[in-house]
């Protein structure tokens, strides 16, 4: 699984740091580069015209020095892609910058919607033209439309009452840069203080990064503008919210503090809850690195059984080809994980990973494993079978692809040729974020979903659309 984006914006003082704001961009982005390996940017302001700069590829490997130092400007914002809706090239590339009679809009969006397509054929059939085929430019599109006869707080409330699904948005306008985060709260976004300045980013762990001071998260339905202070708008509330659970399980670096909770901490917990739900006898206990890590170490402190590392990851491999061949196959896997025979031959493993997509690398994996020597291999989940494809935000599959939306239990645990299978309850991953369950978006993991789309079951939470009229 891939995560959509991440985002950063930054305001300073123009007097004290005026030409800041790329450079701090720069090293959040790098904070966040896994939640999105391919495409990066940047756009900036001094004050007149926006500059911006973007292209494929890690943050590192597109920007250097002399493409910072061109980005002079006190306030601007930033983007790391892993595309949802829109194919990887470069034109889907953010942030996007759209040029209209009032001047220039940059906009980063980590997220997705679901009402994308219809909202780009309104637009074109009005005379719009899209580079992309991006819903990002979408949103832009819109922003502008509304910018033309409302002031900002009023076009962002329209722009939002148009859209459907994920969306936590960094924008650019004249010299502000403001958040805005949807009303169920799908994606985080959160507001942290540095010198002279404010940051907002997808992530706590960006702003320790910059040595800033996390502040709050944008509350779900919430926009902010960064100026000399932070002015908050509560646009729309809804009485339930739709955090994405995976954001705990799997995707957020788990140093960050989301929503409240410190993701370290909600994996240790899963690691706790499994090793109360499904007690097991072995030898050690092992990660799947690096997602697994936190709830093996949460596992081994409820369980008494050895923490040990039967894996370790190699963390500077790129893209590995298809390759013909088993044995060829085989190497691809070994490249990016190798064994520690000597804490594995004669063990039974308990071998504790996030999830189980599509199982072909959970079966490589404890295969790898097992040619080490392991006596046995359970496999712990820290999530519930995956049953439905996310719709909101999530490079997963096709319910077609996931294997426990057409194998049992026990079918999932012959494919993948572990000894024992064990998957969190659904109550028991809850417990673990802390979160209540109408609180949390789990549509992969029931096939009911907190928004409608096309074709699937949607909740009977409330989650309508209103005005904020009050805490």
């Amino acid at each position: 699984m891939k995560d959509k984006c991440g985002v950063v914006g930054v305001w300073f003082d123009r007097e004290k740091n005026r030409d800041a704001a790329a450079i701090y961009i720069y090293y959040a982005m790098q904070a966040l580069q896994h939640r999105g390996q391919e495409s990066s940017g940047i756009a900036v302001t001094a004050g007149g015209n926006v500059i911006a700069d973007k292209g494929m590829g890690l943050v590192t490997d597109y920007f250097n020095r002399e493409r910072l130092q061109r980005l002079a400007g006190f306030a601007g914002i930033g983007h790391v892609r892993y595309s949802t809706t829109g194919s990887s090239r470069i034109e889907n590339c953010q942030p996007f910058t759209v040029q209209y009679k009032g001047g220039t809009i940059a906009l980063a969006h980590n997220g997705n919607l679901v009402n994308y397509r219809e909202l780009k054929k309104e637009l074109e059939a009005a005379g719009r033209i899209f580079t992309s085929d991006s819903d990002t430019e979408v949103i832009a599109h819109l922003l502008v439309k509304e910018l033309m006869r409302n002031d900002l707080v009023e076009a962002v409330r329209e722009t939002m009452r148009k859209l459907s699904g994920s969306y936590s948005l960094v924008i650019l306008v004249d010299d502000k840069v403001i958040g805005v985060r949807d009303p169920l709260g799908f994606k985080p976004l959160c507001i942290g203080r540095v010198d002279n300045g404010l940051i907002l980013t997808s992530e706590s762990c960006a702003i320790d990064t910059v040595n800033g001071e996390l502040v709050r998260d944008v509350a779900p339905g919430e926009m902010v503008i960064l100026s000399d202070r932070i002015e908050s708008h509560k646009l729309f509330r809804c009485k339930n919210h739709s955090y994405c659970m995976f954001e705990f399980v799997y995707f957020a670096r788990p140093d960050s503090i989301m929503d409240g909770r410190l993701v370290y901490k909600v994996r240790h917990n899963i690691g706790e809850m499994l090793a109360r739900e499904c007690p097991t006898e072995a030898d050690i206990v092992s990660p799947v690195p690096d997602s697994g890590i936190t709830s093996a170490i949460g596992y081994s402190g409820a369980s008494g059984v050895r923490y040990a590392e039967g894996l370790i990851k190699n963390r500077y491999v790129g893209r590995t080809f298809i390759m013909p061949g088993q044995d060829l196959r085989e190497t691809a896997v070994r490249l990016k994980l190798n064994t520690v025979r000597e804490n594995v031959n004669g063990k039974d493993v308990i071998l504790i990973d996030d999830s189980i997509v599509r199982g072909t690398t959970s079966r490589r994996i404890i295969d790898l494993v097992r040619r080490s020597g392991a006596r046995k291999i359970h496999a712990r989940i820290g999530s519930p079978p995956i049953i439905s494809p996310c719709y909101l935000g999530i490079d997963m599959a096709t319910r077609e692809e996931l294997i426990a939306a057409h194998k049992s239990v026990k079918g999932v645990e012959f494919l993948i040729g572990a000894d024992s299978l064990y998957y969190i309850s659904l109550d028991g991953l809850i417990s673990s974020i802390g979160i209540p369950k109408e609180d949390l978006c789990t549509g992969c993991l029931t096939g009911v979903y907190p928004v409608e789309i096309p074709g699937e079951q949607c909740e009977a939470r409330q989650t309508r659309l209103q005005n904020f009229t009050g805490d």
